[in-house]
């Protein structure tokens, strides 16, 4: 019964891995709505802070900020790369970096430079051993992300933008669509991308207290910090969502492995029974 002993062993450790993905499954079923209602909540901000710059973007004012005026040459592109810091979650990471791939190469043909931040531990270690330049990480955010946890990279990256270095920025992230569905997206943060701005530029300007420099520096910062935020909630629910299906899958495979396991288990005891049985009465007719 040494082949029998063997399935033992394997229906015991499939059971055992079957209670961790049903573990799992349950601790993000119960985070899930709380990280949902945590990201429908600050949309509304991330999107009225896209309509103001858009709106300012047009308007006639004596200070313009490199942030809202294109550059006639692309010669450096930053990615700001939003990612979970733990594994468990499907193919959640794995389609994010797909599709940056695709995109850095298309930039890269071109002769075009590419750094990047990365937000998440799967990030860093993903592209730590790309040939891409990685001019900031930030790991371990936690379940309920802050701002100040996000501020230094994204300070990093707009200095890189001022001083020139970096000539286009890209925020790549999970969308949360539904609980079965994660879209990976890349959105164009610096400079404004063309859909973010009115066609018609204004005859006509805000007020500015004190000058129009000091409160449009820094509401583009509020505006960037916000867009970065919002993603970072935003992947938040993705990951939960994502790890909930793929766990409940493992789970469910899990099961039919055990059910084939114990069938082939029961056929090999029942061969044995009745091999045993068959050498009995041999060797009591031979007598």
């Amino acid at each position: 019964m040494a082949g029998a002993r063997e399935i033992r062993t394997k229906i015991k450790t499939v059971g055992n891995t079957r209670k961790v993905t049903r573990a799992l499954e349950m601790v993000s079923a119960s985070k899930i709505r709380k990280t949902q209602d945590l990201m429908r909540a600050s949309r509304p901000y991330a999107r009225a802070m896209k309509q103001v710059i858009g709106h300012i973007a047009k308007a006639n004012s004596e200070f313009r900020h490199p942030i809202l005026s294109d550059r006639p040459e692309v010669k450096r592109v930053g990615y700001i790369i939003v990612s979970t810091d733990r594994g468990l979650c499907g193919g959640l990471n794995a389609n994010l970096f797909r599709t940056l791939l695709a995109d850095m190469r298309g930039w890269q043909e071109k002769n075009v430079g590419v750094d990047v931040i990365c937000i998440g531990s799967k990030a860093k270690a993903f592209f730590k051993r790309l040939k891409v330049g990685m001019i900031g990480s930030a790991t371990q955010i936690g379940e309920k992300p802050q701002i100040e946890s996000l501020v230094g990279v994204i300070k990093l990256m707009v200095d890189e933008y001022d001083a020139g270095k970096i000539d286009r920025v890209t925020l790549a992230y999970n969308h949360f669509v539904n609980t079965m569905s994660q879209r990976a997206t890349l959105d164009q943060l610096l400079p404004l991308p063309p859909s973010q701005t009115l066609t018609t530029a204004h005859d006509w300007d805000y007020l500015y207290e004190p000058d129009a420099e000091t409160v449009l520096r820094h509401v583009i910062v509020r505006y960037l910090e916000s867009l970065v935020y919002q993603a970072l909630l935003e992947n938040v629910a993705s990951e939960h969502a994502s790890r909930m299906v793929a766990m409940k899958a493992a789970s469910d495979n899990a099961t039919k492995a055990i059910e084939s396991l114990t069938l082939i288990y029961n056929k090999a005891r029942q061969a044995a029974i009745t091999q045993e049985i068959s050498e009995i009465v041999g060797g009591a007719a031979a007598v």
